[in-house]
């Protein structure tokens, strides 16, 4: 009897998690997304983890994990110094899995427990190209990826980390050799500096960080390579690496998130060359070519990637200012990238133009926008503009800093940026834990949060008389 209930447990474990994620993919979600955060808290706190040995205390341990895993890329001690070789090795672990994404990760955990790609594990991938599906299953609408194209989708996720990584890390090694690091520890370093550009996380293993690599141009531009390709988004990918050369079979939301991406950068360029020079603490004594360079990186790194070549709060208050909206929309849906996404933004700035011209319909590229995608994208940015919102309000509570750094690290941690005008790591404990689950809202998005938190989907089956309320 003993054997028998022995051998039925893993077949009870597998229906269990097969019912818990058929009732509620995003719950299920969730679960798997914060079960790693606390495996991964523990195994920082841990003595092996640090350099010196010592125990890390919980509130560090914590928020390390959290950033590890949502690719934020913040800190409140030095990455290069403060862990161990295994230390370091578990935050390159955390930053690889976290950048899978939610729903992806807990499709493809529900695989592996299932044995097979079932149609549940199918939706809640697809629900990371397109939050619709957490509340009505598969949409009619085409769509970045199909159901059917789902398992390509995984496969492409898989080959993209790789495949990405190890190119931008072979281009890598020549720099980090001509640093004068050994070889060993330059193989290192390529691989990290790769992963943390591709994941948008903005990590630095070396001392210094990327002031060793300040005039060296071709790793620059490695890095922001990494961060392009990481936040476009994986569907975007996948659309590319299938019809990179037939740009009229690529779907709208490929179409609106190149577009509105290069839109928002070269913007970001333009805007930094002419709010910062005046500035001369932070680029003082560049000439014309460095400026430009120095704004396209800044441009890039506003995306999520996290890195920065220049002391965030020495920047000027316009510019931090310009650099929260940057963060605040983000990346491409389905990417490394945090944010409301730069096709959430596409979608309210085309409904406000429609409104303007008297148009009924919003419309992109001869198509049409259903209005569902316009009342998620609502939703997405009045969540995301809450979250910032009261996030800014807590943390202000615990530091005499100014507002304007606060709302940026706030926001930065919300976008899973990685970029800190210095604050976050003076936060007591209490402001580290509001900064850890602003990281969490952020990443595991706003209406995946919001789909798990519902109780229940209540269906609708009749209709109230309507009456319009003065708007504006």
């Amino acid at each position: 009897m003993a054997t028998e209930r022995s051998q039925s447990f893993p077949t009870q474990f597998r229906e269990w998690v097969e019912g818990f994620a058929s009732r509620s993919p995003s719950r299920f979600a969730l679960l798997v997304f914060a079960t790693l955060i606390g495996v991964f808290t523990f195994l920082l706190s841990q003595p092996f983890a640090s350099a010196s040995g010592e125990t890390t205390k919980f509130a560090d341990a914590l928020f390390s994990a959290v950033s590890t895993i949502c690719v934020a890329g913040l800190s409140t001690v030095d990455m290069a110094t403060y862990w161990s070789p295994l230390g370091n090795a578990i935050v390159f672990t955390g930053t690889q899995v976290g950048a899978l994404g939610v729903l992806t990760l807990a499709s493809i955990l529900g695989a592996i427990i299932s044995g097979r790609l079932g149609l549940r594990a199918r939706l809640m991938a697809a629900s990371d190209t397109n939050p619709l599906r957490l509340h009505s299953g598969p949409v009619s609408e085409g769509q970045a990826i199909r159901l059917g194209e789902v398992g390509g989708l995984l496969a492409t996720v898989a080959l993209s980390l790789v495949i990405i990584e190890s190119v931008i890390a072979a281009l890598m090694l020549p720099s980090v050799l001509a640093a004068g690091y050994p070889l060993g520890e330059s193989i290192w370093f390529s691989f990290y500096y790769s992963a943390m550009s591709f994941t948008n996380t903005g990590f630095t293993p070396n001392v210094g960080g990327l002031e060793m690599f300040a005039g060296d141009y071709w790793f620059l531009t490695l890095i922001m390579v990494g961060v392009l390709l990481g936040s476009v988004g994986f569907p975007v990918i996948y659309a590319l690496s299938r019809n990179l050369k037939n740009p009229r079979k690529w779907s709208l939301h490929v179409k609106i998130t190149l577009v509105t991406w290069a839109i928002l950068w070269v913007g970001g360029v333009i805007a930094y060359l002419l709010l910062e020079p005046e500035n001369s603490l932070v680029f003082a004594g560049m000439g014309p070519g460095e400026l430009t360079y120095q704004a396209a990186f800044l441009s890039t790194m506003a995306r999520s990637g996290g890195f920065n070549l220049v002391d965030i709060g020495q920047l000027d208050s316009s510019t931090l200012l310009m650099t929260d909206m940057l963060m605040f929309i983000g990346g491409g849906s389905a990417s490394t990238a945090g944010g409301i996404k730069v096709t959430t933004f596409a979608v309210l700035i085309l409904a406000a133009l429609s409104e303007a011209r008297g148009r009924s319909s919003i419309e992109a590229f001869g198509r049409t926008i259903p209005q569902d995608v316009l009342r998620l994208a609502v939703s997405v940015g009045l969540w995301g503009a809450t979250t910032v919102a009261v996030g800014a309000l807590l943390v202000s509570e615990f530091t005499d800093a100014a507002f304007e750094y606060v709302l940026f690290d706030v926001i930065s941690a919300f976008a899973t940026v990685g970029m800190s005008t210095g604050l976050t790591a003076t936060l007591p404990d209490e402001g580290l834990y509001v900064m850890s689950i602003v990281m969490f809202m952020g990443r595991v998005g706003t209406v995946t949060l919001a789909a798990a938190l519902a109780a229940s989907q209540v269906g609708q089956f009749f209709r109230r008389p309507e009456e319009r309320p003065i708007v504006g």
